[in-house]
């Protein structure tokens, strides 16, 4: 985030001095492709200018004396920016930054460059890792935390850089002094980070998800036919996450080659994998680490399907509420099996899918009739 560009050669487009330096609005370009074009004092960059890196980041801010000085934003090749505090063309102070879709994804404090103190790190998806760095900048250490989205239950412990190794149920406060405080409960069960495998849906699949507990039950559905359902235990705003989706990974190749009967907790989480709640998992008896795939299947949904990075899972899918739902009110999703699975060797989605999906459209079909008569 800084340039030693000063000291190769270079190509100076604008007013010179007495001795040939930029001085004034200039563009200089440098041998290694990097430009910086902003306002110049003797050959020194004194003024507001911006660097443009040969990578396709970008620096811009205040310099004195040759020097960034102040608040500068650094943009990354992809879209994202660091807004900091620079002290002699170093990050030093108060830095916020944020992805290529102005999303917050850290919040602290830079010391020489590298991050240092109390920091946040925000996921797009919802949750944020929150503790004192080490002092190679990295969330390492044996009082750091996960906080869930509702931004008060959380998981105090072990980290290293980033991953939980163990921690314990705690809720997130935040005094006028601003620093957090987490108040843990030592009665709790002890959380590791558990990610699944072809064959191991979890470690511990009788322990449920602290968040999800507050938020979901499991009930007969109100769905006809549909066996059990994910219901609210409270009510929720939209765009609130309601359950995860965890289970073992498996390829879409798997899921094509085999009869729809086996599908029936299949949900794609990316090109590469499918996750799956297979038999006897699919009871909870069995399995209640996370409920997601309890949610049936709705045309007009009140949730949805959307990524999630997990602290005990890892990348898995969640079902956030699209609309705000009432306590005790059924969560459904649209399965969307046509755009999900590829069935090169067999139908694109099981014969109850297409069954409701011709009833849909067909009463779609009289509404809009009727509004035409």
């Amino acid at each position: 985030m800084e340039s030693d560009d000063d000291n190769m050669e270079e190509v100076v487009e604008g007013p010179l001095d007495d001795d040939d330096q930029p001085h004034g609005f200039c563009t200089v370009t440098y041998s290694s492709s990097d430009r910086f074009e902003g306002h110049f004092v003797h050959g020194e960059k004194n003024g507001k200018g911006k660097f443009f890196f040969f990578d396709g980041s970008t620096l811009e801010g205040f310099y004195v004396d040759d020097a960034l000085q102040g608040q500068g934003v650094y943009t990354y090749e992809d879209g994202g920016a660091l807004h900091g505090t620079y002290v002699d063309g170093e990050l030093n102070g108060p830095a916020h930054e944020f992805d290529a879709d102005d999303h917050l994804v850290f919040r602290g404090r830079y010391k020489d460059n590298i991050r240092c103190g109390m920091c946040w790190i925000y996921y797009p998806e919802g949750g944020c890792l929150v503790g004192k760095v080490n002092e190679d900048g990295e969330m390492t250490g044996k009082a750091v935390a996960y906080v869930y989205p509702d931004g008060c239950t959380a998981l105090y412990g072990s980290f290293v850089d980033g991953e939980l190794i163990e921690a314990q149920l705690a809720t997130l406060t935040i005094p006028e002094s601003g620093i957090p405080h987490f108040t843990v409960n030592p009665d709790t069960a002890v959380y590791r980070y558990d990610k699944s495998t072809s064959s191991c849906i979890a470690g511990h699949k009788l322990l449920p998800d602290p968040y999800e507990s507050q938020r979901v039950y499991v009930a007969q559905s109100l769905i006809s036919g549909a066996g059990e359902g994910l219901f609210a235990k409270t009510e929720a705003k939209a765009n609130t996450v309601m359950s995860f989706y965890n289970g073992v990974r498996i390829t879409h190749s798997e899921v094509d080659s085999r009869d729809w009967s086996r599908n029936g907790n299949t949900i794609s989480l990316d090109d590469d994998t499918v996750i799956d709640v297979p038999e006897p998992f699919n009871r909870t008896e069995n399995y209640c680490a996370t409920l997601g795939h309890k949610a049936n299947h709705s045309f007009t949904p009140n949730c949805k399907y959307d990524t999630f990075i997990h602290p005990r899972f890892g990348l898995i899918k969640c079902i956030r509420s699209i609309d705000a739902v009432q306590k005790d009110e059924e969560l459904t999703v649209d399965y969307e099996y046509e755009n999900e699975i590829s069935g090169k060797s067999g139908p694109e989605a099981p014969e109850w899918y297409t069954k409701l999906l011709q009833e849909f459209q067909q009463k779609g079909s009289g509404r809009e009739a009727n509004e035409t008569c």
